[in-house]
């Protein structure tokens, strides 16, 4: 229970993941569990928060944007904070943090405040993910990476899938504060098992932070993000993306983010924020490109999935959770059976035949329509959610297989900033793309306008007079509501046909992937241990 971290891992008589890492694991998917729900179960809440503080739709946006910002600020500090100050130590710092957001979160009295016990929140976070790779991967061995990466990707699976029904389900049930609340018996829980379940911290000396480095990179992620998160608002409520505001803001995380590339290279720069110099590694670099479209094509549409099912079909914030659940249950089918195949045989083979699944069913979703039956979703989501388990997670077991121990914690943190940045990245695009189509529909903008005028009320006579007043013809309505659900099918249809050709643009990197299990070399400061 106190073995030390920084230690050789451990001879294994068998490549299964034995009793003790298992133990670990645990506490890992638990914060990892705490971390994603928390972003998907936001999501249910934005209207209640529209009504709760009087809001619109942009400012309770915040909500989820602060966190993410956050998140995107700490991710590059833990690599350096794990070595400084031990896994072990950061992990239940993170998880302190996060608890302590929660309930914070559950007692704001206003808009402000939640958006800043978000960012509290997005800060403990932020750490879990990359810290829990860290400690998963040095706990199993260069073995068993594949398998490791399999049960850290079933909370990265689960969250997106039951984070609207369990949100749904609390605020019908009790009250928004509670999909807060509920996160303090788990942090609680989570804290005590992460105290006695992970083996003690045996810190090296420790690294010169690298300053420079953080004031260019942690503020330019930020400021990148703000700006693609911003791109949404500003089509809709400008009719262009080209605000002072996103390009401003864009433009400046860019140049911040592209200076800190050549510092991080520099020479005399041992201990950058993030080691840029593991691109080096052929099959990181691979990794990295792959992950990058794959997390922007997928993800960003993935996040349209109940929208479609609540603004096309009807369905409630509980109910089309449950709609999208079988992506959820087919990855869970092929996700171990994929890590296994990825340590046996390498990531390459089995990622390419995920992509080939992903591709096929996100294609399928492009020949829906408004009244679609829904054994048609049935099929293309667990045909998706096959294919989910066989990419993303050997994709990351692709790019730590060969890293050092030493570089481990540096590369997990280098595969999830290029994670959360594409995936915010594709959800702007894939959410501006949506509008655009919207905003050609004649028969979509007069029910929005309509909808505005009535405050959503499907009154009749309410719905006649302001007919009259938009210069609507009232005897034509119940054609005009179907003509913008057509139009409304049609465009979801569009832009997950977009997202499938991107889905399928990624297995051109995918091919270089290594089609053989990977040999980790040799780390020079261990044997200099020994």
């Amino acid at each position: 229970m106190t073995a030390d971290l920084t230690q050789d891992p451990p001879a294994q008589s068998s490549d299964k993941l034995d009793k003790g890492v298992l133990i670990i694991a645990g506490v890992v998917v638990l914060g990892a569990i705490m971390s994603i729900l928390d972003i998907t179960v936001v999501s249910v809440a934005l209207r209640t928060f529209q009504t709760e503080f009087d809001a619109t739709t942009a400012q309770v946006a915040w909500t989820m944007t602060g966190y993410t910002l956050a998140l995107a600020t700490v991710i590059p500090l833990t690599g350096w904070a794990a070595d400084r100050f031990g896994t072990k130590r950061l992990y239940m710092l993170a998880l302190a943090l996060f608890t302590a957001g929660s309930v914070l979160c559950a007692t704001a009295g206003s808009l402000e405040l939640l958006v800043t016990y978000r960012v509290l929140q997005g800060l403990g976070g932020g750490m879990l993910m990359p810290l829990g790779m860290t400690i998963m991967t040095r706990a199993a061995g260069p073995d068993r990476v594949g398998r490791v990466m399999a049960v850290l990707g079933i909370p990265m699976l689960l969250g997106p899938i039951f984070g609207p029904i369990l949100g749904g389900w609390l605020i019908d049930a009790a009250s928004w504060h509670w999909i807060f609340l509920i996160n303090l018996p788990i942090g609680v829980a989570a804290l005590v098992y992460a105290y006695l379940a992970l083996p003690k911290d045996n810190v090296s000396p420790s690294e010169s932070f690298d300053f420079v480095g953080m004031l260019l990179l942690s503020p330019g992620l930020a400021l990148l993000l703000y700006g693609i998160s911003s791109i949404p608002g500003a089509k809709q409520d400008h009719g262009t993306i080209w605000t002072t505001e996103v390009v401003s803001t864009t433009l400046l995380g860019i140049v911040l983010v592209a200076a800190f590339v050549p510092w991080a290279l520099r020479k005399h720069n041992i201990h950058p924020l993030v080691e840029l110099r593991l691109f080096a590694d052929r099959h990181m670099t691979v990794a990295v490109i792959t992950m990058a479209l794959f997390a922007m094509a997928f993800f960003g549409a993935s996040l349209l999935f109940t929208l479609y099912f609540q603004e096309v079909r009807g369905y409630s914030p509980v109910k089309s959770g449950w709609a999208i659940a079988p992506q959820g249950f087919g990855a869970m089918v092929t996700m171990p059976i994929a890590g296994m195949l990825a340590d046996k045989m390498g990531p390459g083979k089995v990622v390419l035949t995920g992509l080939v699944l992903d591709t096929a069913g996100m294609g399928m979703l492009a020949f829906t329509g408004a009244d679609t039956s829904y054994g048609y979703f049935l099929i293309a989501f667990v045909v998706m959610g096959f294919g989910m388990g066989a990419t993303m997670m050997p994709v990351f077991s692709a790019a730590l297989a060969t890293l050092s121990d030493h570089n481990i914690a540096r590369g997990s943190t280098l595969m999830n900033i290029t994670q959360q940045v594409a995936a915010s990245a594709g959800t702007a695009l894939f959410s501006v793309l949506l509008t655009t189509y919207f905003n050609r529909s004649d028969a979509i903008t007069s029910v929005t306008a309509l909808n505005h005028e009535t405050n959503g009320s499907k009154d009749p006579n309410i719905l006649a007079e302001a007919a009259s007043k938009l210069g609507l013809d009232p005897s034509g309505l119940p054609h005009l509501f179907t003509t913008a659900l057509d139009d409304m099918g049609d465009a979801f249809a569009n832009v997950y046909g977009i997202a499938a050709i991107l889905v399928g643009c990624c297995i051109i990197p995918a091919l270089f992937l290594p089609r053989t299990k990977a040999e980790k070399p040799v780390d020079p400061a261990a044997m200099m241990s020994h």
